[in-house]
């Protein structure tokens, strides 16, 4: 049997996706489509209340490097037609999507280089976390003399503005963990050992899991949120309105109520 081009596992409410072509885990048509299903999967598992995306870590001892995903298989795309590059793109961005408008929250975690492709995938994520000096991240294909081209002019110019991104993307610049974390693309980073990083990652993603976070609530803020800066002011207010009510008519919205109000810590069930 071929190995799994995504490792999927859970822990304790966190399912982990594990992104895996040694030795820089590039992502095939092969590989987004084992992506899109354990996305659906986690969307339809109520025990699953936040995703982790990460990168394997290196399997031979001769090439010692992580990366967190170097982007597209670019040999693949060499020997492919016009025809397949143009699906192949359509579908990659028809799961980055889903994976966007999953409403859980989704947190990368980088543990090494994050280029290209790569970082249009943590794009698309909601958080992201870094090993501190993981390695670099960027958006170069310019060099290659195409565009960032699975979300990659959209979601970055999102992130850190019009002007900046144009820079970026137009230079092709590739920078480290604490720039990325000066321009916003970052939210935290772990000073860790590449060994540890993973369960610090899980430390970190295991804050948005009931009982200490009402989960839903959080998944329902991302998709305000990600929506409503989609859509004008008017309607972002009629999502917020409505995703508020269905919250309030579940059981996290009373307990956290009743919580404040008796002056105890609120055990939240992500219902």
């Amino acid at each position: 049997m071929t190995e799994p081009l995504v490792n999927a596992s859970k822990d304790e409410g966190v399912m982990i996706l594990e992104l895996r072509n040694p030795h820089a885990n590039t992502y095939s048509y092969e590989m987004m489509r084992e992506l899109d299903a354990h996305i659906l999967d986690a969307r339809m598992d109520e025990s699953v209340h936040v995703l982790m995306l990460t990168g394997a870590p290196p399997s031979d001892a001769k090439k010692p490097t992580e990366f967190f995903c170097a982007g597209a298989d670019i040999e693949m795309l060499q020997k492919s037609a016009p025809y397949f590059k143009y699906n192949f793109c359509l579908h990659a961005n028809e799961t980055l999507c889903r994976l966007e408008q999953t409403p859980k929250l989704v947190i990368a975690a980088i543990n090494g280089h994050c280029v290209g492709g790569g970082l249009e995938i943590a794009l698309a994520c909601d958080l992201r976390i870094a090993r501190a000096n993981a390695g670099k991240l960027g958006l170069p294909e310019v060099s290659l003399g195409v565009l960032p081209g699975t979300g990659g002019t959209q979601r970055l110019g999102r992130a850190v503005g019009r002007a900046k991104a144009i820079e970026l993307m137009a230079e092709g610049t590739t920078f480290g963990v604490d720039d990325a974390k000066a321009l916003g693309l970052i939210n935290a980073v772990l000073d860790v050992p590449a060994a540890e990083f993973r369960a610090g990652a899980l430390e970190y993603a295991r804050k948005f899991v009931p009982p200490s976070k009402a989960s839903r609530a959080v998944g329902f803020i991302k998709r305000a949120v990600t929506t409503g800066l989609e859509v004008g002011l008017e309607q972002g207010l009629a999502l917020e309105r409505e995703l508020q009510q269905r919250l309030f008519e579940g059981q996290d919205a009373k307990e956290g109520l009743s919580a404040y109000n008796a002056r105890r810590p609120p055990q939240f069930s992500g219902k």
